[in-house]
């Protein structure tokens, strides 16, 4: 399976690399989607880390050709995706189409900004609770959420979870 991992400067790079592993050891070819070509900076918090190497720029990634969608968190990442109207369309094509989305910390501020979480549970980084409520959301404090095709995550101390999620979730979803 092809799954798109959405993320741009400032993802939180062990919620892109361990998800990103995780697929890749269960068979599945992960492609990094971003705004733009080219390589895109991850943090450690808030200190610069790793580049990346994008796949795919968003003009050119299509929904149809991907079987998932991860969105990798940190805060600068989940805040530029959600105030970027095609990266917003990108996600939603993935809900309407009933795929498995997967976002973890602050990407889920990218599904309110989607409009897709009204009646659904899920969770995210503590702070992210009041916009998710706001957006209709039933928020929770747990490690993994899975709510039908969505799974969502709070924070990297869950990513063992949330890849277990990701993985049961993908090769049936």
């Amino acid at each position: 399976m092809r799954v798109a991992v959405l993320a741009t400067d400032g993802v939180e790079q062990v919620e892109l690399d361990q998800p990103w592993q995780t697929l890749v050891e269960a068979g599945a070819e992960p492609e990094l989607v971003s705004q733009e070509s080219g390589t895109i900076t991850a943090y450690d918090h808030i200190d610069k880390a790793d580049t990346k190497k994008v796949d795919v720029a968003l003009a050119a990634a299509d929904p149809e050709a991907y079987g998932g969608l991860v969105l990798p968190g940190g805060v600068i990442n989940g805040d530029f995706l959600r105030a970027d109207a095609d990266a917003v369309a990108f996600v939603k094509a993935f809900i309407d189409a009933g795929k498995p989305v997967a976002a973890i910390c602050h990407a889920p501020w990218v599904l309110a900004e989607a409009d897709v979480v009204r009646g659904r549970r899920m969770t995210s980084w503590p702070s992210l609770q009041t916009d998710l409520r706001n957006a209709g959301a039933q928020w929770v404090d747990e490690e993994v959420v899975v709510d039908g095709n969505l799974i969502t995550s709070r924070k990297p101390d869950d990513l063992d979870a949330f890849g277990a999620a990701i993985v049961e979730r993908f090769a049936t979803g």
